[in-house]
């Protein structure tokens, strides 16, 4: 089998390349050898006839002195013609003019010319490539009609218009090819940013839902656990059966909690890890579960939940349990002794609306009794209701109610998510003026 063509391709391209970047390293040196080619090719042109009768041949006579010395100065023009286009074609275009009209024999020097309004056309925008391009081509021609060898209608003299006019016309596509190539490279780097952007801002999500889930499973069960060993500790002489009780639901408090949090941690995992969550996210299905838990710890809670028939999409059905979930921690922690939670979840034309209300102290104490002290510090269990809710393009609101207690109010979207702005609601004022924690 015969070698593919495209077989020496690479090297050659890699070639190509490297001089390409050496050329745009030292821009002065490309410009000296091109001037140096340019003054060559004049050379050339002036030392032959190609209009002799046996054809093309060496000229009997060179020309003089000032010939040489035009073709010179305008071929070291050129080596300026990055820094000063213009200038550069105006002393190359006056040297052709020079040269047209002191006679005999011709020598190019408006190859130079050419050179500089290619540079001009290659360097400026299209209409002003137009004016400068029909100003240069015009008068040279004109020049070379009313000074060059007769007849006006020679060959060269219209020649001279078609080189100009070539040179300005490749100026010009150059110029848009090398704009065309900008833009297609700034609009790859935009995309680029883009995606980066997109990418950061996805990961910061993730990073805050998997913070709100981590505060829900924590502070529930944590503050379980909190109150059933206290009740362990106070009644483990006295009722031992009932110590062990409180134990026992410590135990399977912390158990839950120990599952969803690996099944939340578990979401972490690379593709390649062995094991993987396999038990469903919590949803308004497990409202009876969590509601047992909260009895077992003390609190009285009362579930209406009617069924919908249709299901829910997983990611509101979370949202509503988690809300739910930290309504009751939050009671549980704050309402204080007595306390009575109502919890109902009713769905109002395509929404899920979510009701915990709680019977505990609203306002000032009753007179001889202290009001529960929290602990200190501020959570962050309302701002992360809010931010879920928010998130599924919901609203929720909290705030104390009138006549004393808690009120939990949230509505979701119950066909799907809508995003909506993200900007934090404010949060209520504390009960009894004092910080709340998880409040």
């Amino acid at each position: 089998m015969s070698p593919t063509p495209t077989a020496p391709a690479a090297p050659q391209r890699r070639a190509a390349a490297r001089l390409r970047r050496r050329a745009r390293a030292h821009p002065r040196l490309v410009d000296a050898v091109l001037a140096v080619g340019v003054l060559i090719c004049m050379v050339a042109g002036s030392l032959t006839d190609p209009h002799h009768p046996d054809g093309p041949t060496w000229r009997s006579s060179p020309p003089d002195a000032a010939g040489f010395t035009l073709m010179a100065l305008g071929a070291a023009a050129l080596v300026l013609r990055r820094r000063a286009p213009r200038t550069v074609l105006a002393a190359a275009s006056l040297a052709s003019l020079a040269v047209l009209v002191s006679g005999d024999p011709r020598t190019p020097v408006v190859m130079s010319a050419a050179v500089a309004l290619y540079t001009v056309a290659a360097r400026t925008d299209r209409p002003t490539t137009w004016r400068i391009g029909l100003l240069t081509s015009a008068g040279l021609t004109a020049g070379a009609m009313l000074c060059g060898n007769p007849p006006w209608y020679a060959q060269e003299n219209f020649g001279i218009f078609a080189w100009t006019g070539l040179a300005a016309a490749a100026g010009d596509a150059v110029r848009s090819r090398r704009a065309y190539i900008s833009a297609i490279q700034e609009r790859a780097d935009r995309a680029e940013r883009t995606r980066e952007e997109e990418a950061r801002r996805r990961v910061a999500e993730e990073r805050l839902r998997i913070a709100r889930d981590l505060h829900d499973v924590v502070a529930h069960h944590i503050a379980l656990v909190n109150v059933q060993a206290g009740v362990a500790a106070h009644v483990m002489d006295r009722r031992p059966d009932q110590a062990k009780e409180a134990l026992a639901h410590v135990r399977e408090a912390s158990r839950s909690a120990l599952d969803e949090l690996r099944a939340t941690v578990g979401l972490l995992r690379q593709s390649g890890d062995p094991e993987a969550p396999t038990e469903p996210a919590p949803g308004l299905a497990r409202l009876g579960d969590l509601a047992e838990r909260f009895r077992n710890a003390g609190l009285p809670v009362e579930i209406a939940c009617p069924d919908r028939g249709d299901p829910l999409p997983a990611a509101v059905d979370l949202a509503a349990y988690r809300v739910v979930q930290e309504a009751l921690t939050n009671v549980h922690k704050h309402a204080g002794p007595g306390a009575r939670a109502e919890v109902s979840v009713v769905p109002v034309d395509g929404h899920i609306e979510i009701t915990v209300l709680d019977g505990g102290p609203g306002g000032p104490p009753a007179h001889g009794t202290a009001a529960p002290v929290p602990p200190p510090g501020g959570g962050h269990g309302l701002l992360g209701m809010r931010e879920r809710v928010t998130a599924l393009g919901g609203t929720c609101t909290a705030g104390p109610r009138f006549g004393g207690g808690f009120r939990v109010h949230a509505i979701l979207p119950a066909q799907g998510a809508t995003p909506a702005p993200r900007t934090p609601a404010p949060v209520p004022p504390p009960r009894d003026g004092a910080p709340k924690d998880g409040r």
